[in-house]
């Protein structure tokens, strides 16, 4: 079994070990349903949202296909769509198998940029309310700066006792600059996994933060041959606890023991 596909696998024993209230959420740039063989296959990209057995997922970048995607996913559709270009609408969106309880959405073009927002949706996960934001920040610094202190506008007036994850494509390149360095300060330094351009990651452009940062217990960039070829983003996926978990260390199975050693958020954890 190569490195990646053991990743995979141990992905999967590490959340079939943790209970329903832990939500299996990612971050996926699908760039237009364009992958790196130049072919628009919607398809091609719900195949990869399936591989991640996720049941919240943020879209950038999805089109008119939206609605077939989670229709072959079987997940709900929120569109955060900002963009009307000649083939339809573009933007971010999130697919969830969660109760939906409120949706807003935050403008944060900036000048005469191309138009972006944050999709700001209310969740219901197992009785607890979890707040997910999904954004795509713009190409140039100082439109980035602008956009994240509107964000910080925004979680500055979150009561601190409400959970909350941030996620999407971020376009930061520089690992100390400022609009990371911002997110940090209120979250908690982000996971840094690379995610693009997808056949060969080097950058980790896609993040996801969540508060309180202890609640956020495994993260990992989904490296598969399909996803390396459906988009020229590969998805990163992270699972978060919506309540305080209890568990025998002893109890783990062995897969989950060896997902231990992938995934060094959840050993931190597995001590305690």
């Amino acid at each position: 079994m190569s490195r990646h596909s053991a990743s995979l696998a141990n992905w999967q024993a590490l959340s079939d070990q943790l209970p329903e209230s832990c939500l299996r959420i990612a971050s996926y740039n699908v760039h237009g349903c364009v992958g790196t063989d130049g072919r628009k296959d919607a398809a091609r990209i719900a195949q990869v949202i399936a591989e991640l057995d996720c049941d919240t997922v943020g879209l950038q970048e999805v089109d008119y296909r939206l609605d077939y995607i989670a229709g072959r996913v079987d997940l709900q559709a929120v569109p955060g769509l900002t963009l009307l270009r000649h083939d339809g609408p573009f933007g971010n969106a999130l697919l969830t198998r969660r109760k939906i309880l409120d949706v807003r959405r935050l403008a944060l073009g900036y000048c005469r940029r191309e138009p972006r927002n944050a999709l700001d949706v209310d969740l219901d996960v197992c009785g607890q309310k979890l707040r997910v934001i999904v954004t795509h920040l713009g190409l140039f610094g100082g439109e980035r700066r602008w956009q994240v202190r509107k964000l910080l506008d925004v979680l500055r007036h979150t009561p601190a006792h409400e959970r909350v994850v941030v996620l999407g494509d971020i376009n930061e390149w520089l690992p100390l600059s400022r609009p990371l360095r911002w997110m940090n300060g209120i979250f908690g330094r982000s996971v840094v996994e690379r995610s693009f351009p997808s056949r060969w990651p080097l950058f980790a452009l896609d993040r996801v933060w969540v508060r309180p940062r202890p609640a956020l217990l495994a993260l990992k960039a989904h490296r598969s041959a399909l996803a390396a070829a459906a988009s020229d983003h590969l998805p990163v996926k992270a699972i978060v606890a919506t309540q305080n978990l209890r568990w025998d260390p002893y109890a783990l199975s062995k897969d989950a023991d060896a997902a231990v050693r992938k995934f060094p958020i959840y050993a931190g954890r597995r001590a305690s």
